[in-house]
C-alpha cells in the first residue's frame, strides 16, 4: 500500500493568525508537523499543502515537498484533496492512502500516523480517524474539542464541538473522545469527499468529517494511547512549548534544522 501524508496549512485562521509559522523552540509549527510525519516509515512521501507564499517558501528552505493551492478552501480536507491531485498529476504516481496531517499537531508522533493507517490495510474502511480520551470536564465542554460519538464497532456516529453525549439526565460514567487530526483515506474515498456537497451539518459543527457521515460513509475510530495537544489559540502555544522542551523525538531533529 503506497501512503502519502499531506499536512494543511493556511496563515489566515480566525482563533489564531499566522499559527503554522509561530515559533516552538525557534521551529515554526509546521516545522515540528512536518520533520515528524517525515520519521514514519509508512509514509513514502510527506508534502505541506498550502495557499500561503511565506509557508511554501519556509517549507522549500528546509529542503521539505510543498504544493501551492487555492486560497478558497473552507475545509482542510478539501484542501488535501486538491493537493493530492496536482501531486499525482505532475509526479504521475499515484497513491493507495492519503494521511491528513494537521499542521496545528506539533507534537505528532510517527506512530500515531502508523495507528491511524493500520484500519485501511484490510480492505475493509476508507475512512479512519485518530481519537483520545478526554479526562476532565474542562477538555469535554471546550469548544475546541471536536468530541466524538462512537458505535459498538468504534464507527464514529456523530462529531460536535458540544459536549456530547450528553450528561444532562445520565448520572453514570461516560467516556468523552475528541477528534485529533489525524485521518487516514483511501485515495478515493479522499477524491469523493470533494465531489460531495457541502452538509447541513458540516456547517453547524464547522467539522469536515461531517460531510461523510451525512452521505452514510463510515469512518472508523482509533484511539490512541499518545499523549496529544494542538494548538488552536495562543494560549495552547505556551503549553507545547513547555511540553516540547522535554519531548524526545524533538531532540532527534532540533539540531539539524
Amino acid at each position: 500500500m503506497k501512503s502519502i501524508g499531506i499536512i494543511p496549512a493556511r496563515m489566515g485562521s480566525s482563533r489564531f493568525p499566522n499559527k503554522p509559522m509561530a515559533l516552538i523552540h525557534g521551529i515554526p509549527m509546521i516545522g515540528h508537523c512536518y520533520f515528524r510525519s517525515v520519521l514514519c516509515n509508512e509514509l513514502d512521501e510527506v508534502y505541506v499543502a498550502t495557499c500561503d507564499k511565506e509557508i511554501y517558501d519556509y517549507v522549500k528552505r528546509i529542503g521539505g515537498k510543498v504544493v501551492m493551492t487555492s486560497n478558497n478552501h473552507e475545509r482542510a480536507t478539501e484542501r488535501v484533496a486538491e493537493a493530492l491531485l496536482t501531486i499525482e498529476n505532475e509526479s504521475k504516481e499515484f497513491f493507495d492512502s492519503v494521511v491528513m496531517i494537521q499542521g496545528d499537531e506539533p507534537l505528532v508522533f510517527p506512530e500515531m500516523i502508523s495507528e491511524v493507517l493500520n484500519p485501511l490495510k484490510d480492505g475493509n474502511h476508507l475512512v479512519s480517524n485518530l481519537i483520545s480520551k478526554l479526562s476532565t470536564d474542562k477538555d469535554r465542554d471546550n469548544p475546541n474539542n471536536v468530541k466524538v460519538v462512537l458505535s459498538k464497532s468504534n464507527n464514529i456516529l456523530y462529531l460536535s464541538r458540544e459536549a456530547v453525549p450528553s450528561k444532562k439526565i445520565f448520572s453514570g460514567k461516560i467516556d468523552s473522545y475528541r477528534q485529533l487530526g489525524l485521518i487516514a483515506f483511501k485515495s478515493e474515498a479522499l477524491k469523493n469527499f470533494i465531489s460531495l456537497e457541502t452538509t447541513k451539518l458540516e456547517i453547524i459543527e464547522s467539522v469536515d468529517m461531517n460531510r461523510f457521515l451525512e452521505n452514510g460513509i463510515k469512518i472508523f475510530s482509533v484511539i490512541t494511547n499518545f499523549e496529544v495537544d494542538s494548538v488552536d489559540i495562543p494560549s495552547d502555544l505556551l503549553r507545547v512549548v513547555k511540553k516540547m522542551a522535554n519531548d524526545k523525538l524533538f531532540k532527534k531533529y532540533n539540531n539539524k534544522f
